[in-house]
């Protein structure tokens, strides 16, 4: 029986799909091919506009789920084309989606994500599993982050303590304690900040290696205010996303800012100093005693943010993900191949420490199986 998953991911940067093929037939599991698939403009905006209250909803995701339905599979297919491994030698897909809103707090929490399953199996022919986060939100849990149980498998070490930090769109951690269960919760805001704000400034989709931030310089006062937000402070089990970390909420915070108007590269260099600052506390309460903070996601690249990590948690080894070796760039979709493996052997995907659900559950369906 075949020990390779696909894995396929679309996150909060609303920026393309990520696939991943993954082998799970040794004890660290081993990336065989990727391929990254990327949205058009003007499809970046209709997403957007879907994760925003509107008008016409239901028709207008209905649509979308379908559509990404499509383009998930068609990934699918050149991620094998370029891998050269026909369809047969895919035990299962595993899908995230698309997520459209994230609301775990509440007498009636709920999250949503999209992409049709039954269109990836139609287009592809390939068993998919789906659905991963409600049946931990259905147990009280915030339904994120899943990763933690992916990096366990891939970083764990007997002797020391670790951090697995994530940044993507929302940066998230995972502590990984010999000592103790698992634990991890998003920190907050990592790129998503950040490319919003140089896209208002200057039309970029990202601020390549930092550049513009590098430009200016932090506010303190800025960032005192930035950090006043009340989710720094909540304990967790927590997460967010673009609920709470937005343009508006930035611009909310601008504008009752009493400091002299700010050029746009210092507003750069103060939200880069965010995310820096608000995952250090997070990391030196969650984990003092850690010797290394593994890092993957797309802010690996940014040279100035890394800086500022390296900064901001001086006696720790602050590095890629590649460093211990597994590329930074898809461990999101790697981890989501995981969760399909662990769903057709019927065990629990969600760690309790991490979400606070009530117990360990079996996460997503199975779709074509």
């Amino acid at each position: 029986m075949s020990n390779l998953y696909i894995g396929l991911m679309s996150g909060t940067s609303l920026d393309g799909i990520d696939a991943a093929i993954v082998d799970f037939s040794q004890a660290k599991p081993q990336l065989v091919a990727s391929y990254f698939e990327p949205y058009e403009k003007k499809f970046k905006e209709q997403l957007f506009l879907l994760t925003q209250p509107g008008s016409n909803e239901i028709d207008r995701m209905g649509r979308m789920d379908r559509i990404l339905g499509e383009r998930f599979a068609y990934a699918t297919l050149k991620l094998l084309a370029k891998s050269g491994l026909p369809k047969s030698a895919i035990r299962a897909i595993g899908s995230h989606g698309q997520a459209l809103r994230h609301r775990p707090v509440g007498a009636h929490a709920f999250t949503l994500q999209i992409t049709d399953p039954n269109t990836l199996v139609s287009i592809t022919g390939i068993p998919t599993v789906s659905d991963f986060r409600r049946a931990d939100v259905a147990q009280g849990g915030q339904g994120a982050p899943l990763a933690p149980g992916f990096h366990q498998v891939l970083f764990a070490d007997p002797q020391e303590v670790r951090v697995v930090l994530n940044l993507g769109g929302i940066a998230n951690i995972t502590v990984l304690d010999p000592r103790s269960p698992v634990t991890g919760f998003d920190t907050g805001p990592a790129n998503r900040l950040l490319d919003d704000w140089i896209h208002v400034c200057l039309g970029k989709s990202h601020d390549e290696g930092g550049a513009f931030a590098q430009q200016g310089s932090v506010n303190e006062a800025l960032l005192a205010h930035f950090l006043e937000e009340p989710y720094f402070s909540l304990p967790p089990p927590k997460s967010t996303g673009r609920e709470c970390f937005d343009l508006n909420w930035l611009y909310q915070k601008l504008d009752a800012f009493s400091g002299a108007q700010l050029a746009p590269e210092v507003v750069q260099a103060t939200l880069a100093s965010l995310t820096a600052q608000s995952v250090a506390q997070a990391i030196k309460q969650a984990a003092p005693d850690a010797a290394c903070v593994i890092v993957c996601g797309g802010g690996v690249h940014n040279h100035h943010l890394m800086a500022c990590l390296k900064t901001a948690l001086p006696g720790r080894v602050v590095g890629s993900s590649a460093q211990w070796g597994f590329d930074p760039d898809w461990m999101e979709a790697a981890a989501f191949a995981w969760l399909a493996k662990r769903r057709l052997e019927n065990q629990p995907g969600n760690i309790p420490s991490v979400t606070g659900a009530k117990k360990a559950v079996v996460l997503g369906g199975i779709w074509g199986g």
